[in-house]
């Protein structure tokens, strides 16, 4: 069966900025330009995240400054409203935050973040408490293996599993991420399995077959 999938721990960002309750409005914008994030996590405690502030929370005191919103708009974004007057971290803060853990599998962050529509997870262990941060580009990463990776994983993981000796006889290419399994295969109804198995491989960009089915001649 295929190895274990690459986890957030394996390519989250250990040093991060954080911010407590009290961080005024303009140092958190400050923060956020310093480092280059869109997004920081609110920690109390001996590190324990409680929320997380976003560029989109600190843009509301932009988009209602010189409004004059009707009672309508009042009722339907009153959360909104209540951000735009924020001061502080704590009052501009989505609580509770949206977290990962850093065993959590590269598919169920990203699933997360599209889930939420986020661009960061803060990265918290069992007790809360922050170890690192996981961005979209973090999760990209899995992509930069190398084909000769990729194509021994599959080769170990998934063709000597589906496809052993001396029943089958596949050859593994691998260019650019795409996987093409080529060769002669006892089990044809196989194929859709490996199919599925050789996508779950981490970079692997698509999969293709050139595959016959192996007939033994009887002596």
């Amino acid at each position: 069966m295929p190895g274990a999938p690459h986890i957030v721990s394996d390519v989250m960002t250990h040093t991060v900025a954080a911010i407590g309750r009290g961080a005024a409005f303009k140092e958190i914008v400050q923060l956020m330009q310093d480092w280059k994030v869109s997004a920081l996590p609110v920690i109390e405690g001996e590190g324990r995240v409680v929320g997380v502030v976003s560029e989109a929370d600190l843009l509301l005191k932009e988009e209602f400054r010189d409004s004059d919103p009707d009672r309508y708009t009042q009722l339907r974004r009153l959360s909104d409203l209540a951000k735009a007057g924020a001061m502080t971290a704590g009052e501009l803060m989505t609580s509770p935050a949206l977290t990962v853990r850093p065993d959590t599998t590269l598919a169920q962050a990203a699933r997360t973040m599209a889930r939420a529509k986020v661009k960061r997870l803060p990265v918290v262990d069992a007790a809360g408490l922050l170890q690192g941060v996981v961005s979209r580009a973090d999760l990209l990463k899995v992509f930069l293996r190398t084909d000769e990776e990729i194509a021994e994983e599959v080769r170990r993981e998934v063709v000597s599993y589906l496809f052993p000796t001396p029943d089958s006889c596949v050859r593994v290419e691998v260019l650019d991420g795409v996987v093409k399994l080529a060769g002669q295969v006892r089990d044809a109804s196989l194929v859709p399995v490996a199919a599925r198995l050789v996508r779950s491989v981490e970079g692997v960009v698509d999969v293709a077959f050139d595959l016959t089915r192996l007939v033994r001649v009887q002596e």
